[in-house]
This record gives C-alpha cells, sequence and structure tokens, in this order.
C-alpha cells in the first residue's frame, strides 16, 4: 500500500446516514447525560425533604440529674483511700508488701471509673 492510493467509492445515502448518526449522537448525548431514570416528582419531592430535614434542629437531649450527693461521697471516698498509698509504698521500700494495696488501688480504680462515668453522661 505504500505509494498507493486508495480510493473508494461513498453513495449519497451513506453519507447521510453517517451524518444523522453523527448529529444525532452529538445533539442527544447532553439530553441523555441530564436524564434521570426516577420520576420527576420524585426528584423535587427528595429535594424538597432534604431542605427541610435541614430547617430541623436535631433533638436536644436533657442531662440526666447527677447524684450530688453521691459525687461528692465516692470523690471523699477516693481521696482517703488515694492518701493511704504514699504510706504503703514507703513500706514496699522497707521490704514489706500490705497485703490490703492491691485491694486499695482496684478500689481506688473502681472509684475513678464510676466517678468518670457518671460525668460524661
Amino acid at each position: 500500500m505504500c505509494g498507493r492510493i486508495v480510493s473508494f467509492q461513498v453513495r449519497g445515502s451513506t453519507v447521510k446516514l453517517l451524518a444523522c448518526a453523527f448529529f444525532f449522537l452529538v445533539a442527544a448525548s447532553p439530553v441523555l447525560a441530564q436524564t434521570d431514570p426516577r420520576v420527576p416528582g420524585v426528584r423535587q419531592g427528595e429535594q424538597a425533604q432534604a431542605q427541610v430535614e435541614k430547617d430541623i434542629p436535631p433533638p436536644v437531649q436533657p442531662r440526666p440529674q447527677l447524684d450530688l450527693a453521691k459525687l461528692r461521697r465516692d470523690a471523699d471516698e477516693l481521696a482517703r483511700i488515694a492518701q493511704t498509698i504514699p504510706v504503703d509504698v514507703s513500706s514496699i521500700q522497707q521490704g514489706l508488701l500490705p497485703k490490703d494495696m492491691i485491694d486499695k488501688l482496684k478500689q481506688i480504680e473502681k472509684l475513678s471509673k464510676d466517678l468518670r462515668s457518671r460525668i460524661n453522661r
């Protein structure tokens, strides 16, 4: 094929058919790209619903009332137990392990966890 010119004859009806097909594709592609398979009323209803949901503030949930007296008692108990720990640590330095020290530390952990959970509600 090098150096040869290839020619072929195209009929007028073929050109018209190709031109119509090209025109249809170019003209119809934006229309086809914008079509929504849903019914037009459904799309507008969804848009209206979304707007209404934006306008409604979220419900306000009241905080549960804290039992301030119990909170104070637990905090005082926590402080009282915590004050005994340095003395127990001094005993450990002397080679003695107080038998209730582990129980005190567990109690401190439990009280602090309870206080934290009640305050964070």
